[in-house]
Protein backbone atom coordinates (compact mmCIF):
# COMPACT_ATOMS: atom_id res chain seq x y z
CA UNK A 1 0.00 0.00 0.00
CA UNK A 2 2.43 2.36 0.94
CA UNK A 3 4.98 1.38 -2.28
CA UNK A 4 1.91 2.51 -4.52
CA UNK A 5 1.01 5.63 -2.90
CA UNK A 6 4.87 6.51 -3.53
CA UNK A 7 4.51 6.21 -7.07
CA UNK A 8 1.45 8.38 -7.77
CA UNK A 9 3.60 10.94 -6.16
CA UNK A 10 3.82 14.33 -8.90
CA UNK A 11 7.66 15.20 -9.37
CA UNK A 12 7.51 17.66 -12.31
CA UNK A 13 8.31 20.01 -9.34
CA UNK A 14 11.53 18.59 -8.29
CA UNK A 15 14.74 20.46 -9.15
CA UNK A 16 16.59 18.13 -12.22
CA UNK A 17 13.75 15.63 -12.69
CA UNK A 18 13.65 13.98 -16.06
CA UNK A 19 10.21 14.19 -17.46
CA UNK A 20 8.47 10.88 -18.65
CA UNK A 21 8.58 9.49 -22.15
CA UNK A 22 5.39 10.47 -23.98
CA UNK A 23 3.71 8.15 -26.06
CA UNK A 24 4.51 10.31 -29.63
CA UNK A 25 8.13 10.14 -28.52
CA UNK A 26 7.62 6.32 -28.14
CA UNK A 27 6.23 6.77 -31.84
CA UNK A 28 8.93 7.97 -33.70
CA UNK A 29 9.91 6.37 -37.35
CA UNK A 30 13.20 4.42 -37.59
CA UNK A 31 13.70 3.91 -41.39
CA UNK A 32 15.62 0.91 -42.33
CA UNK A 33 18.70 2.01 -44.82
CA UNK A 34 18.85 0.76 -48.29
CA UNK A 35 20.44 -2.31 -48.94
CA UNK A 36 23.33 -1.86 -51.66
CA UNK A 37 24.15 -4.88 -53.40
CA UNK A 38 27.65 -6.11 -53.51
CA UNK A 39 30.03 -8.15 -55.87
CA UNK A 40 31.30 -11.34 -54.53
CA UNK A 41 34.10 -11.81 -53.67
CA UNK A 42 35.85 -8.98 -53.77
CA UNK A 43 37.03 -7.12 -57.70
CA UNK A 44 40.61 -6.41 -56.77
CA UNK A 45 41.28 -5.83 -60.37
CA UNK A 46 45.04 -6.01 -61.94
CA UNK A 47 47.63 -4.33 -61.19
CA UNK A 48 47.70 -1.49 -59.29
CA UNK A 49 43.62 -1.88 -58.42
CA UNK A 50 44.68 -4.04 -54.97
CA UNK A 51 42.67 -3.01 -52.06
CA UNK A 52 40.03 -1.39 -53.73
CA UNK A 53 37.67 -3.65 -51.52
CA UNK A 54 33.89 -4.66 -52.62
CA UNK A 55 32.73 -3.13 -55.43
CA UNK A 56 29.10 -1.74 -56.01
CA UNK A 57 27.02 -3.68 -58.69
CA UNK A 58 26.18 -1.75 -61.70
CA UNK A 59 25.69 -1.91 -64.84
CA UNK A 60 28.40 -2.58 -67.73
CA UNK A 61 29.78 0.13 -69.05
CA UNK A 62 31.15 0.22 -73.28
CA UNK A 63 34.51 1.61 -72.52
CA UNK A 64 36.27 -1.40 -74.61
CA UNK A 65 33.85 -0.91 -77.36
CA UNK A 66 36.30 -0.57 -80.25
CA UNK A 67 36.37 2.99 -82.26
CA UNK A 68 37.45 3.84 -85.72
CA UNK A 69 40.69 5.69 -86.16
CA UNK A 70 40.48 9.17 -86.59
CA UNK A 71 44.32 9.88 -87.04
CA UNK A 72 46.96 8.54 -88.87
CA UNK A 73 48.04 6.57 -85.45
CA UNK A 74 45.40 4.70 -86.10
CA UNK A 75 46.76 3.38 -89.74
CA UNK A 76 49.75 1.76 -87.52
CA UNK A 77 47.98 0.17 -85.50
CA UNK A 78 46.85 -3.79 -85.97
CA UNK A 79 43.98 -3.55 -83.76
CA UNK A 80 42.51 -1.14 -86.23
CA UNK A 81 41.95 -3.43 -89.02
CA UNK A 82 40.62 -6.45 -86.74
CA UNK A 83 36.94 -5.23 -88.07
CA UNK A 84 37.94 -5.65 -91.49
CA UNK A 85 38.53 -9.38 -90.62
CA UNK A 86 35.20 -9.91 -88.59
CA UNK A 87 33.77 -12.43 -91.02
CA UNK A 88 32.99 -15.84 -90.97
CA UNK A 89 32.47 -18.69 -93.78
CA UNK A 90 29.60 -18.65 -94.65
CA UNK A 91 29.84 -14.88 -95.46
CA UNK A 92 32.84 -15.22 -97.44
CA UNK A 93 31.46 -18.10 -99.80
CA UNK A 94 28.33 -15.77 -100.21
CA UNK A 95 30.32 -13.03 -101.49
CA UNK A 96 32.80 -15.49 -103.67
CA UNK A 97 29.45 -17.02 -105.49
CA UNK A 98 28.02 -13.76 -105.95
CA UNK A 99 31.65 -12.44 -107.58
CA UNK A 100 30.37 -15.27 -110.29
CA UNK A 101 27.53 -13.32 -111.65
CA UNK A 102 28.57 -10.16 -112.66
CA UNK A 103 25.53 -9.03 -114.43
CA UNK A 104 23.42 -8.18 -110.82
CA UNK A 105 25.81 -5.06 -110.00
CA UNK A 106 24.75 -4.74 -106.46
CA UNK A 107 27.96 -6.21 -104.80
CA UNK A 108 28.51 -3.14 -102.31
CA UNK A 109 25.01 -3.34 -101.63
CA UNK A 110 25.95 -6.57 -99.57
CA UNK A 111 29.11 -5.54 -98.30
CA UNK A 112 28.02 -1.81 -97.13
CA UNK A 113 27.46 -2.88 -93.16
CA UNK A 114 30.78 -4.90 -93.16
CA UNK A 115 33.01 -4.48 -95.44
CA UNK A 116 36.26 -7.25 -95.47
CA UNK A 117 39.71 -7.89 -96.11
CA UNK A 118 40.22 -11.22 -95.69
CA UNK A 119 38.96 -11.90 -99.19
CA UNK A 120 41.27 -9.53 -100.70
CA UNK A 121 44.41 -11.12 -99.41
CA UNK A 122 42.95 -15.03 -99.30
CA UNK A 123 42.21 -14.25 -103.13
CA UNK A 124 45.11 -12.71 -104.53
CA UNK A 125 47.25 -15.15 -102.30
CA UNK A 126 45.59 -18.18 -103.43
CA UNK A 127 46.05 -16.81 -107.49
CA UNK A 128 49.69 -15.68 -106.92
CA UNK A 129 50.60 -19.63 -105.87
CA UNK A 130 48.10 -21.13 -108.48
CA UNK A 131 49.41 -19.11 -110.95
CA UNK A 132 53.06 -19.30 -110.95
CA UNK A 133 52.37 -23.15 -110.28
CA UNK A 134 50.13 -24.21 -113.17
CA UNK A 135 52.29 -21.39 -115.26
CA UNK A 136 55.12 -24.13 -114.73
CA UNK A 137 53.07 -27.00 -115.44
CA UNK A 138 51.51 -25.56 -118.54
CA UNK A 139 55.04 -24.94 -119.49
CA UNK A 140 56.03 -28.39 -118.90
CA UNK A 141 53.17 -29.75 -120.72
CA UNK A 142 53.45 -27.70 -123.44
CA UNK A 143 56.94 -28.57 -124.10
CA UNK A 144 56.62 -32.65 -123.54
CA UNK A 145 53.92 -32.31 -126.15
CA UNK A 146 55.75 -30.34 -128.62
CA UNK A 147 59.15 -32.22 -128.22
CA UNK A 148 59.77 -34.67 -125.66
CA UNK A 149 63.21 -35.21 -125.77
CA UNK A 150 64.48 -31.86 -124.55
CA UNK A 151 64.55 -31.00 -120.65
CA UNK A 152 62.62 -28.91 -118.70
CA UNK A 153 63.11 -26.63 -115.57
CA UNK A 154 61.08 -25.07 -113.02
CA UNK A 155 61.11 -21.25 -113.73
CA UNK A 156 61.04 -19.19 -110.54
CA UNK A 157 60.60 -16.23 -111.82
CA UNK A 158 56.82 -17.10 -111.73
CA UNK A 159 56.41 -16.75 -108.51
CA UNK A 160 57.80 -12.73 -108.41
CA UNK A 161 55.82 -12.13 -111.64
CA UNK A 162 52.30 -13.48 -110.31
CA UNK A 163 53.28 -11.54 -106.79
CA UNK A 164 54.55 -8.05 -108.59
CA UNK A 165 51.51 -8.28 -110.91
CA UNK A 166 48.40 -9.44 -108.89
CA UNK A 167 49.41 -8.04 -105.30
CA UNK A 168 50.43 -4.52 -106.76
CA UNK A 169 47.32 -4.70 -109.27
CA UNK A 170 45.11 -5.43 -105.78
CA UNK A 171 46.44 -2.76 -103.88
CA UNK A 172 47.57 0.06 -106.54
CA UNK A 173 44.44 -0.25 -108.91
CA UNK A 174 41.59 0.52 -105.88
CA UNK A 175 44.14 3.42 -104.41
CA UNK A 176 43.68 5.30 -107.72
CA UNK A 177 40.12 4.46 -108.82
CA UNK A 178 39.54 6.19 -105.01
CA UNK A 179 41.65 8.89 -105.37
CA UNK A 180 40.40 9.99 -108.52
CA UNK A 181 36.83 9.69 -107.36
CA UNK A 182 37.40 11.69 -104.36
CA UNK A 183 39.29 14.60 -106.08
CA UNK A 184 36.12 14.71 -108.73
CA UNK A 185 33.85 15.04 -105.72
CA UNK A 186 32.13 11.89 -105.51
CA UNK A 187 31.86 9.87 -102.13
CA UNK A 188 34.42 7.04 -102.10
CA UNK A 189 35.52 4.45 -99.80
CA UNK A 190 39.01 2.57 -100.10
CA UNK A 191 38.10 -0.25 -98.27
CA UNK A 192 35.19 -1.10 -100.06
CA UNK A 193 37.30 -0.56 -103.55
CA UNK A 194 39.94 -2.91 -101.88
CA UNK A 195 37.20 -5.53 -100.94
CA UNK A 196 35.37 -5.39 -104.79
CA UNK A 197 38.47 -6.00 -106.41
CA UNK A 198 39.84 -8.60 -103.98
CA UNK A 199 36.42 -11.00 -104.86
CA UNK A 200 36.88 -9.91 -109.01
CA UNK A 201 40.33 -12.16 -109.14
CA UNK A 202 38.00 -15.06 -107.37
CA UNK A 203 37.04 -16.19 -111.34
CA UNK A 204 40.74 -16.34 -111.95
CA UNK A 205 41.42 -19.33 -109.91
CA UNK A 206 39.50 -21.98 -111.70
CA UNK A 207 40.47 -20.27 -114.62
CA UNK A 208 44.28 -21.26 -114.16
CA UNK A 209 43.50 -25.01 -113.54
CA UNK A 210 41.87 -24.76 -117.20
CA UNK A 211 44.26 -22.97 -118.48
CA UNK A 212 46.50 -25.90 -118.31
CA UNK A 213 44.92 -27.80 -121.48
CA UNK A 214 47.25 -27.60 -124.42
CA UNK A 215 45.19 -26.61 -126.70
CA UNK A 216 46.09 -22.55 -127.69
CA UNK A 217 42.78 -21.72 -128.64
CA UNK A 218 41.10 -23.05 -126.22
CA UNK A 219 43.27 -21.04 -124.00
CA UNK A 220 42.32 -17.97 -125.52
CA UNK A 221 39.00 -18.41 -125.06
CA UNK A 222 38.53 -19.32 -121.82
CA UNK A 223 40.79 -16.64 -120.01
CA UNK A 224 38.70 -14.20 -122.30
CA UNK A 225 35.56 -15.80 -120.82
CA UNK A 226 37.00 -15.40 -117.28
CA UNK A 227 38.59 -11.54 -118.28
CA UNK A 228 35.47 -10.59 -119.28
CA UNK A 229 33.15 -11.67 -117.18
CA UNK A 230 35.21 -10.17 -114.02
CA UNK A 231 35.28 -7.02 -116.05
CA UNK A 232 31.68 -6.73 -115.84
CA UNK A 233 31.48 -7.70 -112.31
CA UNK A 234 34.02 -4.75 -111.78
CA UNK A 235 32.49 -2.37 -114.27
CA UNK A 236 28.87 -3.10 -113.52
CA UNK A 237 29.16 -2.65 -109.67
CA UNK A 238 31.54 0.05 -110.29
CA UNK A 239 28.71 1.94 -112.24
CA UNK A 240 26.08 1.38 -109.23
CA UNK A 241 28.44 2.86 -107.05
CA UNK A 242 28.53 6.03 -108.81
CA UNK A 243 25.46 5.82 -110.33
CA UNK A 244 24.22 9.80 -110.94
CA UNK A 245 27.51 11.23 -111.82
CA UNK A 246 27.40 11.25 -115.74
CA UNK A 247 31.17 12.64 -115.85
CA UNK A 248 32.37 9.99 -114.41
CA UNK A 249 31.33 6.86 -116.68
CA UNK A 250 34.83 6.95 -117.89
CA UNK A 251 35.91 5.70 -115.01
CA UNK A 252 33.73 2.59 -115.70
CA UNK A 253 34.96 1.98 -118.69
CA UNK A 254 38.91 2.25 -117.44
CA UNK A 255 38.02 -0.23 -115.46
CA UNK A 256 36.24 -2.53 -117.37
CA UNK A 257 39.89 -2.05 -119.80
CA UNK A 258 42.29 -2.98 -117.08
CA UNK A 259 40.63 -5.93 -115.35
CA UNK A 260 40.74 -7.13 -119.13
CA UNK A 261 44.40 -6.07 -119.38
CA UNK A 262 45.33 -8.19 -116.31
CA UNK A 263 43.57 -11.24 -117.64
CA UNK A 264 45.86 -11.02 -120.98
CA UNK A 265 48.53 -10.30 -118.56
CA UNK A 266 47.74 -13.87 -116.87
CA UNK A 267 47.73 -15.36 -120.62
CA UNK A 268 50.56 -14.01 -122.21
CA UNK A 269 53.25 -13.94 -119.02
CA UNK A 270 52.10 -17.40 -117.32
CA UNK A 271 50.57 -19.50 -120.04
CA UNK A 272 51.76 -18.53 -123.21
Amino acid sequence: MEESSYSNLSTSHLLGSVPAVTNEEKKASYEVPEANMQIFPPNNGSGGGRGRGYQTLEAPTEEFEQQPPNNWSGVFSISSYTQYFNVDTDVVIYRLISSFYPVTGDFFSKIDANPDLYGLIWITTTLVFMLASFGNWATYLMQKHSDGTTSWSFDVGYINAAAVGIYGYAVVVPMAFNFLLQYLGSNASLVRFWCMWGYSFSIFIPTALLLLIPVEILRWIIILIAGSASSCFVALNLKSYIEGANDLKMMVVAAFLLQMALAIFIKVWFFP
